[in-house]
This record gives structure tokens, C-alpha cells and sequence, in this order.
């Protein structure tokens, strides 16, 4: 049976919400990898945030047996911060069911993941879900599918992955349609890491898919990205759990085990191969994972640094993506400045630092990295602003540009491109997938969309309208570093990199905000937003004044000016040596503006 003609490997690709996880339990629950009595929704969701949120975050792989053949579904995750990991998948793969919403239609991140599927040459399954719903607009969908694939109608198969509804009719597409792994002529051992987790008994363990030769228990191996030799310990592949077995041969989609201990080892995309029996040339499409957006991560106590650290250090182990170094801050103290692939990469470890390690956590407002182009003709990077050198030696500065894809309902057209307008975009093209549909592609500094750009195009929307982007240059800008001085003592958590058009009305806007929130003194406090030496908006907290005068009675308006006087030595005297205590909410409360 392990014959490579009866195996058939693939993955579901789909937007958030389009029912894939869903999809994934009925095919195990009809294929009889999992009885009834241990079936639960989103099975292959193994985090509790994964299924409260309802997206996937990690990759799964997991092995169905149906009429004899082997099938091998390997889930990915659906959203746009993690299109690395799909596409590593997808290279592990022969075919892709592709699943649309019949309520929803197609959506941006649908878009992107079956242009990457065309690209690594799978064969695509078109399936519209949810069509037992009271709103699917079944016929709708089906144009616009076939607009975007090229396919016939007949060739779109119709499920209900909620009550079982069209799932045999799709298991024997599968069987039918999806090609088994090719016959190479090769022995030499090769073998894809499309993904991996840490286990803190086993090490490392690589999600793996054999290109060539076979991998067995004593082999050593060795990792083309860095040359490290290990030697296996265990091989087997997923029936939920892990299931040892005696070797993986080609065309298997499997793990391996070889007691490796450093997660900086095993990285998804690169190649794996053995040491007796090597092979030349590593498989394509293996990069490092870059992160795009920065941000400090800082206890709420001080005493939880050595815990925020030891956390972090877990959370690397099962997330190769997560980048992070030391960093103090004048106003929030020691933490580390993390780089994330995006804002739900951000949001998704903030959620779990608190939940699985019950930590009380300030973060700063994201911002992205910057390229500084120096005078003496050298250029660094800069990952936070209060680090961006100072205009004297400053050449010019680079940010990072993204090309964003928007499907929206034809009607929202200009409130979207007003959006896009607004944060500095640069219209690309507008094509129509159905009547009713349109794709508008825009380039777009990434600083303007980690935001609130999401929330922003989905109120435009009435929630119609989907968004993805992918990384395209750096390009040179016009921008200004803004620093927010409080008592002319600047405050690096607040600096921020903006454009030149906008500094001064994010300047004002902060300066009233901090007004507001922090609590008036004895002293009065100027809140100053300046440029470089320049300052360009200012507001004061007036201070609290006692009424020195109210116990005098009688006399001479002397003994009165007297008393005013030196009142007013008194508050110099203050103000030359007070210090201003900026509170956490103010900082957190600045970040959402």
C-alpha cells in the first residue's frame, strides 16, 4: 500500500473564515481517522486561540487512509502574516482544495494563495463551502471562480463542511484529480522542512515531505542552511498524534526526530539531505524570515523581566519567526524590542505571553524598519525612531513600500481609494471579478497600514471589503522624526517617524492628548512636539496654585506682593529641579492615536 502511486498529498488554501479547519474535521471524521467519541470542532487546531479566534496559526500535516490510497492533508495557515509558511506547504504539495465562502464570495487572501498555488504548479480543486446557508449566493460565487481559475462550471464541487454534505464526492475528486508524487530517478536523499515544533523532551521535531531516497532511524543528517550534522532518532508520521514507523520514503509527508536542541536549526523551507549519501543542490524557495514590524515589549513589574525573558525564549522555540533583543526605555524601563511578521503575529504572542505565562505586558506602538542613508555614504537600519541618526549626518531615509490587493464590492470604490489616498498610496490597476466584485491594487508605505488601516477599510465597507499585501521595496521618502518633549526633556516611548505632510497635525494631536492625561502639578508643564531643534506645537498643563494670600487680613498691599513673590521663587526653584512622572495609561493611551 505504500506504493508512491496511491499517495496523494495536498493542502486547503482559503481566507479567514471560510470554513477550512471545519472542512479538515469532516474529512478526517469521513475517512475514519478519528472516531466519533474524539472528534471536536477544529481538531487540528491545537491551541485554545486558534479556536476561540477561529484561525489557524500553525501548519498541521496529519495522514487519512481512503479506498487504499494515502492522503496526506497538510492545513495552512489563512492569513496574510504567515503567506511564508503556506507557501512552503504548498512546495510540499501536488494539489490544493480550494475553498470559497458561498455567503462571502472570493476575498483578498483567497487572491493571493491561489496565485501561489499556480506558481508551485498544483492542481487545484475549486470548492464553494457553507452552501446549506440561508444567504449563499451560489451561482454568484461560481462566476467569480471561474473568472479567477479559468475552470467550467462542472469542475466546482459543492460541501457543507458543517453537516458532511458533498465531502465522499470531494475525497474521490481528490483521489482522482491530484497527481502522485513524480518518479525521480535519483537516490540521493532530499527531503522539504515545511514547518516545525519543540518538544521540550524530543528537541526540535521537522515536519518534513521526501523529495528522494528514503529517511530511516541511525541515518545521518545534515541541514544545507548551515551544515550541522545530526543523527535521526525517530521517524513516523501524523494520525493526530505522532506515529513511529520504520522509514519515510519518497513522496511521504512525515516528521523526524534527531535530539536537536537549537530551534535556530531547523527552518522552514530548507533542505534536508544525509551525510553518506548527499544531494547537490538544495530545493528551491528557501529564504530566512524577515520581520516587518517592531515593537518593545515591557513588564508592567519590573521584577517579571527574567520571566518575560524565559517566555519569550519558549515562545522561539515553537515560532522560529519571533525576533527579539534587550532594550531599556527612559519611561518604561528594561524589556526587549520584538520583531513580528505583522500585527496578528503581534497581537497572537502579546495574547499568549499573558495567557500561557500569566504576564502583565506594555507594548509600544508598533513601527516598521527604516533604512538610514548616511553622508559618509554607509547605510544602517533603524528599528525604533528614538534610534534614527540626527539630521546633520542624515542623507536620506528609506521606508519599506508593500503592494496591497483590496477586493471590495463595486459600490465602496471611491471610499476605499480615499482611504488609500490618504495614507500615501499609489494606484496600480482596478479589475473586475464579477459584476459585483472588484480588485483595486495599490502601493503603500507599510508605517501607514499596521495600524488601523484594516479597521478603516472594513467601516468604509460596511465589512465588505478584504485586504492582503506582500513586501515590495524600500524607496526613499520624505519624513520627519517627531520627538515629544515633556518639561523640555524629550521622551523616547513617544518618538515616531512620520510623513513630512502629516507631522505637524500628529504633533498637535498628541500634545492634547498627553494634556489630558497626565495629571496637572505644582508646576506648570509645556508639552512641546519639535522636528530636530524646531519645535512645531505646544500645549501647557497649567499648574495647581495654592492661595498663599487667603490668611492675610488688613495692612499694606506690600505684605500681599511680598508673599507672591516668593511663592513665585519657590515654583522656579521647582521647576528647575522637578521631574515629571509620565503615568503607563497616558503612554498606552498616546499609542492608539
Amino acid at each position: 500500500m505504500n506504493d508512491i502511486q496511491y499517495i496523494r498529498n495536498f493542502c486547503i488554501i482559503a481566507h479567514i473564515d471560510h470554513g477550512k479547519s471545519t472542512l479538515a474535521d469532516r474529512l478526517l471524521e469521513f475517512t475514519g481517522t478519528i472516531s466519533k467519541k474524539k472528534m471536536k470542532n477544529q481538531v487540528l487546531d491545537s491551541m485554545d486561540l486558534e479556536r476561540e479566534r477561529g484561525i489557524t496559526i500553525k501548519s498541521h500535516s496529519i495522514r487519512m487512509i481512503f479506498k487504499d490510497h494515502i492522503l496526506n492533508l497538510i492545513d495552512t495557515p489563512g492569513h496574510v502574516d504567515f503567506s511564508y509558511e503556506v507557501s512552503r506547504t504548498l512546495s510540499a504539495s501536488e494539489g490544493a482544495l480550494l475553498v470559497v465562502d458561498a455567503a462571502q464570495g472570493i476575498e483578498a487572501q483567497t487572491v493571493t494563495n491561489y496565485l501561489l498555488a499556480v506558481e508551485n504548479d498544483l492542481k487545484i480543486i475549486p470548492i464553494i463551502n457553507k452552501v446549506d446557508l440561508p444567504n449563499a449566493d451560489i451561482d454568484n460565487v461560481k462566476k467569480q471562480i471561474i473568472e479567477l481559475t479559468g475552470c467550467e462550471e462542472k469542475d466546482i464541487l459543492l460541501t457543507s463542511a458543517k453537516n458532511g454534505e458533498g465531502i465522499e464526492d470531494l475525497l474521490n475528486t481528490i483521489i482522482e484529480l491530484v497527481p502522485c508524487p513524480t518518479i525521480s530517478k535519483n537516490e540521493k536523499i532530499k527531503a522539504l522542512i515545511f514547518d516545525s515544533i519543540f518538544d521540550k523532551y524530543r528537541g526540535v521535531i521537522a515536519y518534513v515531505r521526501i523529495y528522494e531516497g528514503s529517511i530511516q532511524r541511525g541515518m545521518k543528517i545534515k541541514f544545507f542552511s548551515h551544515d550541522t550534522y545530526y543523527e535521526v532518532d525517530e521517524v513516523g508520521y501524523f494520525v493526530i498524534d505522532r506515529k513511529k514507523a520504520p522509514s519515510l520514503e519518497r513522496g511521504e509527508v512525515g516528521y523526524i526526530i534527531a535530539n536537536i536542541r537549537d530551534i535556530e536549526h531547523v527552518l522552514p523551507g530548507d533542505t534536508i539531505t544525509t551525510v553518506n549519501n548527499p544531494c547537490s543542490k538544495a530545493l528551491p524557495g528557501f529564504q530566512k524570515i524577515k520581520p516587518m514590524v517592531f515593537s518593545g515589549l515591557f513588564p508592567s513589574d519590573a521584577d517579571d523581566y527574567d520571566d518575560l525573558r524565559t517566555a519569550l525564549e519558549k515562545l522561539k522555540l515553537n515560532d522560529a519567526s519571533l525576533v527579539f533583543e534587550p532594550e531599556v526605555s527612559d519611561a518604561l524601563g528594561f524589556g526587549y524590542r520584538c520583531g513580528f511578521l505583522g500585527l496578528l503575529h503581534m497581537e497572537i504572542i502579546q495574547e499568549r505571553l499573558e495567557r500561557e505565562f500569566d504576564l502583565s505586558i506594555v507594548t509600544t506602538s508598533p513601527n516598521v524598519k527604516y533604512l538610514a542613508n548616511l553622508k559618509d555614504k554607509t547605510q544602517v537600519e533603524v528599528h525604533r525612531p528614538a534610534l534614527l541618526p540626527p539630521p546633520k549626518i542624515l542623507e536620506d531615509i528609506l521606508e519599506p513600500i508593500v503592494e496591497a490587493e483590496i477586493l471590495t464590492p463595486t459600490e465602496y470604490i471611491g471610499n476605499i481609494m480615499k482611504i488609500c489616498q490618504d495614507r500615501r498610496g499609489h494606484y496600480k490597476s482596478t479589475s473586475y471579478l464579477s459584476s459585483s466584485k472588484v480588485q483595486l491594487i495599490y502601493d503603500l508605505p507599510l508605517a501607514e497600514i499596521i495600524f488601523d488601516f484594516y479597521d478603516s477599510i472594513k467601516s468604509a465597507s460596511k465589512g465588505y471589503a478584504s485586504f492582503d499585501y506582500t513586501f515590495k521595496e524600500y524607496k526613499k521618502s520624505k519624513l520627519d522624526k517627531l520627538d515629544i518633549l515633556i518639561n523640555k526633556e524629550p521622551v523616547d516611548a513617544l518618538s515616531m517617524i512620520c510623513s513630512k505632510k502629516d507631522s505637524y497635525h500628529r504633533g498637535l494631536a498628541l500634545c492634547q492628548k498627553l494634556k489630558e492625561l497626565i495629571p496637572r502639578q505644582q508646576i506648570q508643564i509645556p508639552i512641546q512636539a519639535s522636528i530636530g531643534t524646531r519645535v512645531i506645537a505646544r500645549t501647557n498643563i497649567a499648574p495647581f496654585r495654592k492661595n498663599v494670600t487667603e490668611k492675610l487680613y488688613g495692612g499694606d498691599v506690600t505684605r500681599k506682593k511680598k508673599l507672591l513673590q516668593k511663592q513665585k521663587k519657590g515654583k522656579k526653584r521647582m521647576r528647575m529641579i522637578g521631574k515629571v512622572e509620565v503615568p503607563q495609561e497616558a503612554l498606552l493611551a498616546v499609542l492608539k492615536i
